[in-house]
This record gives C-alpha cells, structure tokens and sequence, in this order.
C-alpha cells in the first residue's frame, strides 16, 4: 500500500531543496531571531509512563522565532516556535521541538494558522507515538499578555523585558493539555540568525517516537531541506 503522506514528503521534496538554495539554505521560515532560554520542566503526567514529561529541573534552551513563508509585516504569516535542549540528564543528545501556530481547541489544535503575534499558542502538528498513546505537545502563551509583533525587534524587546513566556504541554489525543515545562525566552543570542538546524524527527524527547502522517512527510522533507542548505 502507497505510504501516502511519505510520498507527499517526496514530492515536495525537490522545490524545498531549491528553494533552500535560492533562501541561503533555509526554504521555511527564512528569518527569525534566535534567543537564549530557560526550560523549567514542573513535573507533567505521572501516569503517562513517560519519565522526561514527568522530570523536574531548569535546563538551557535555544529558542527560534520565525516567520514560516517570510511574508513581510502587517500580514499574517504561519509562525514557527522551535526549542533546542542541548541535553539534560535523561536525554543524552540535544532534543528539538518544532511547533507551529496553530489553535488550541480539541481539533483547531491540528489546524495551522496565520498570526501577527508572535505569543500566540503553537502545535506540534505532528504526533508522538508513547507508552500512552499519541502525544502532542504545545506552548501555550499566558493568559492577558500583550501582543508582541512576529519580528526581531519587538521580539527581542519583550524577551528582554520578561514578557515572552509559555506554558509546555502535553496532550493524549484530543484530551486536555497537561502543563509540564515552563519556556521563559530571555535575550537574543549575541550572533544574528545562526544557522541552527532543528530536527524533531531525529532529536524526539526520550520516550516519545515521532509518529503518523506528519513524521512521515516531515522525514523526507527534512532530508531534502538540509542538503540544500548544504548546497548553498
């Protein structure tokens, strides 16, 4: 049986390798700014069997906020919220989450969506195979924060000023989000836009296997994506 949404991923596949050679390697999400953060897991479900959603602790984070078709100010565009962990004690390698904006309701939350505010609630779209079931996770913005405009310099600004900050959670399905992290974004790295490559399909957090339709178009895509920033 055709593996439709792999096939999918090849076929788009060839215009995003180009495109990462026309966009200086990076076919989505062309700019965005890079700040350093802070991820303070809280403890989430127990009794999900998934011990790093369940961990405790403060850990270093980088985080990325971009703009995911590079459409210029005022329009909306379909932002992009993606964390790097370098490691923690029960994650050996780094662990990237890649989320989109999205909405945040039982079945709005598969559903991407333009925005202008760059705290808004992001997805991961893509589910995770656990011990409990599927997964998906999401950064949830704080409630009655102001708005906070999807580029650099306000971004930059509200970090600085302890105004950008989001609630991690995890839900089984369409079941309620269970908060179990906090990700407080602090300063932009000093370097503007590293060229960070952020992977969820190789760097998953332990315990939770990248898993259904959008894993398995994202793999080739991925794959297709970073030779091209190669090739640039």
């Amino acid at each position: 049986m055709t593996d439709i949404p792999r096939t999918a991923g090849r076929a788009v596949a060839v215009p995003l390798a180009a495109l990462a050679r026309r966009r200086r390697g990076k076919p989505m999400h062309p700019r965005g700014v890079v700040l350093d953060a802070v991820l303070e897991r809280t403890g989430g479900p127990a009794g999900w069997g998934v011990p790093w959603l369940a961990g405790t602790g403060a850990h270093p984070a980088l985080v990325r906020l971009s703009r995911g078709a590079g459409l210029p100010q005022p329009l909306p565009d379909l932002l992009g919220l993606a964390v790097r962990l370098p490691g923690t004690a029960d994650a050996e390698g780094p662990v990237d989450l890649l989320l989109s904006t999205t909405g945040r309701g039982r079945l709005t939350r598969w559903v991407p969506a333009p925005r202008r505010d760059a705290g808004a609630t992001y997805s991961s779209l893509m589910g995770y195979r656990t011990v409990a079931g599927p997964v998906f996770l999401a950064a949830l913005p704080d409630p009655g924060a102001p708005p906070v405009t999807a580029e650099p310099g306000p971004i930059a600004a509200a970090a600085r000023a302890g105004r950008l900050a989001f609630t991690l959670a995890a839900a089984r399905g369409p079941g309620e989000w269970q908060p179990f992290a906090r990700l407080r974004l602090l300063a932009p790295v000093p370097e503007v836009d590293p060229d960070l490559r952020f992977d969820a399909v190789r760097n998953p957090p332990p315990g939770l296997v990248p898993d259904g339709p959008m894993a398995r178009f994202r793999a080739p895509a991925y794959t297709a994506a970073q030779q091209g920033r190669d090739a640039s």
